[in-house]
C-alpha cells in the first residue's frame, strides 16, 4: 500500500470517528434507580432528573440522594459501554487503543 493510500484511509478513519462520537454525543442515555430517573446526553450532559417517588419525608432527602448518584452513574456507564462498542472499530490493532 502506498503512503497517499494510506493517508487516505486515515482520513477516512478520522471522518468515521468524528462521525461515530457525534452520534453518540446526539444519543440520549436514561439511567435509573429506585426513586430517580435521569437523562442525558452522550456528551455528559445531564437533560432531566426526575423523582418518581411520590411522596418523600424529610429523612428520604440522604436517600434520595443516594438514588440520584445511583441513576447518574448508571446512565454514565451505558455512555461508556456505547462509546466503547462504536468506537474499538476504529481502535482495533492499534498498540493500547485510544479509548
Amino acid at each position: 500500500m502506498n503512503m497517499q493510500a494510506m493517508l487516505k484511509q486515515a482520513q477516512k478513519m478520522q471522518r468515521d470517528m468524528q462521525k461515530a462520537q457525534e452520534e453518540i454525543n446526539n444519543t440520549e442515555f436514561t439511567g435509573k434507580s429506585e426513586l430517580v430517573s435521569v437523562k442525558m446526553m452522550g456528551d455528559r450532559n445531564v437533560k432531566e432528573v426526575k423523582i418518581l417517588g411520590e411522596e418523600l419525608e424529610k429523612d428520604d432527602i440522604e436517600v434520595l440522594e443516594d438514588m440520584i448518584l445511583i441513576a447518574v452513574n448508571d446512565a454514565l456507564k451505558q455512555i461508556d459501554k456505547v462509546t466503547e462498542q462504536k468506537m474499538s472499530v476504529y481502535t482495533k490493532g492499534l498498540p493500547g487503543g485510544l479509548f
